[in-house]
């Protein structure tokens, strides 16, 4: 995986992967969430989302229950590093 998405709970089983993005702005934050927001929407896929003034949180869980994450998982997650 070449981006910087952090596994969670453990390397060998991942459930979900976690990334936190940092702007200098609100401006430049707001405008990432909104081209976040309109590639979820197309994707019809919706990661957890927490944001501040400066940084988003973003939690990227995979789509089956009990699932561990998976390639288009990680392709989701890549897309996403695409935006920032």
């Amino acid at each position: 995986m070449d981006h910087q998405w952090n596994p969670r709970p453990k390397p060998d089983r991942v459930e979900w992967l976690e990334r936190r993005v940092e702007f200098e702005d609100y401006a430049s934050n707001r405008a990432f969430l909104d081209r976040l927001n309109d590639f979820c929407e197309t994707q019809g896929r919706y990661p957890d989302i927490s944001f501040g003034r400066t940084y988003v949180n973003i939690t990227l869980r995979a789509e089956g229950e009990e699932a561990a994450i998976g390639e288009a998982d990680h392709a989701f997650a890549a897309a996403i590093d695409g935006l920032v």
